[in-house]
């Protein structure tokens, strides 16, 4: 089996698609991630502001460590939920290239067993051996490439779980200390 000219041309048009989308879906990523800097900076610098503010009008030191003691969970509060945005954009852009990639996987598995199968008629007599032999190769590559996509997916699965998991018990934490903090002054 050859390709012909228009079928090599269909190819390179569909792979220059692939790569016009992911490259939108990259770009789309980038101004998730720009949009939410900016919006984390202008919050804050307000909170800071504020913050400056509040600390220049305390009455006296006790005052000023209660408004500090205050102000610690909300910090560890929005870094806990800039992280999580943080990690949903990229897991998000992450997950529209997996999905390609898959894609085209599949479809390169497809044509491969189209041309082994096609190689496999139009084989020699007496050459039935070798071509089991080969397909039997590529059937153990395809569950080779099914298993590892598999442990990818299990381990992002974990990954996320993990992260979630720090981040909850991050906020806890923060919430504890602030408490604490309260509770002394």
């Amino acid at each position: 089996m050859s390709l012909t000219p228009d079928q090599i041309l269909a190819s390179q048009k569909a792979n220059v698609e692939t790569l016009i989308g992911l490259t939108t879906k990259a770009f789309e990523g980038i101004e998730k991630l720009i949009e939410l800097n900016v919006t984390a900076s202008k919050a804050a610098l307000a909170d800071a502001v504020g913050a400056t503010r509040a600390m220049l009008d305390a009455k006296d030191a006790q005052e000023l460590l209660a408004l500090q003691a205050s102000l610690f969970q909300p910090l560890a509060e929005k870094t806990a939920a800039y992280s999580r945005h943080l990690y949903e954009i990229a897991q998000g852009t992450g997950t529209e290239f997996t999905k390609t990639f898959e894609i085209k996987a599949g479809e390169a598995q497809q044509a491969l067993a189209g041309l082994v199968d096609s190689a496999a008629k139009n084989a020699p007599a007496g050459s039935e051996a070798a071509v089991a032999v080969f397909k039997g190769a590529v059937a153990a590559a395809n569950n080779a490439f099914e298993s590892v996509q598999k442990a990818v997916k299990q381990a992002a699965d974990v990954a996320e779980a993990n992260f979630n998991a720090v981040s909850n018990t991050a906020a806890t934490a923060a919430k504890h200390a602030s408490n604490t903090a309260s509770r002394k002054h």
